[in-house]
């Protein structure tokens, strides 16, 4: 029994070397493998016509970020104000930089932190602007054996790979780890 134990904390020992380099790692490939496409092909929908379309955003982008504000404007953008053309420029221009920067790893904490307060932000607008707060199956529940809820399930395991990324910093493999070596 006492080789097993020692065993089991030589390999235990091992492995928690390894962490420092393989978490953050893990996190950023998990990261581009999951998400960075699908944060990208949502900045796309956002950007209107032309080479500088990310600051001309498209109707749609405007609809995405605030719902309830079109809606009460019949969907004419020339009834916001600025400060909505500004969010939502900032919204787009974020959803394209944050998810590339988390991946090259570059100024990885504060982006991850970053995009931590962008997932707030896009959840509330799913779940209060879009109406998913009132869809059981859109909302989802923790601790119900259905794990895939759009809203509770998905975002709480994005929030997992943000915060080790946070915590955990870029790993070695990084423009963050180059840097810091110079």
């Amino acid at each position: 029994m006492n080789a097993l134990v020692t065993f089991h904390n030589t390999l235990a020992d091992k492995v928690a070397r390894l962490s420092p380099a393989v978490l953050p790692t893990l996190a950023r490939f998990t990261f581009a493998a999951t998400l960075l496409g699908y944060f990208w092909a949502s900045a796309l929908t956002k950007v209107g016509a032309g080479v500088l379309g990310v600051f001309s955003p498209s109707l749609g982008a405007y609809a995405q970020i605030f719902p309830k504000a079109m809606e009460a404007a019949s969907y004419d953008v020339g009834q916001l104000t600025a400060f909505h053309t500004l969010i939502v420029v900032a919204g787009t221009l974020a959803e394209f930089a944050l998810p590339l920067l988390l991946v090259v790893g570059l100024v990885t904490r504060l982006s991850a932190v970053a995009m931590i307060g962008f997932v707030i932000v896009q959840t509330l607008t799913d779940l209060f602007g879009h109406g998913g707060i009132a869809h059981h199956e859109t909302l989802g529940a923790w601790f119900d054996r259905i794990p895939d809820s759009l809203i509770l399930d998905q975002r709480l395991f994005w929030m997992v790979v943000l915060i080790t990324l946070v915590i955990k910093g870029a790993g070695p493999l990084s423009l963050d780890r180059l840097l810091k070596l110079r």
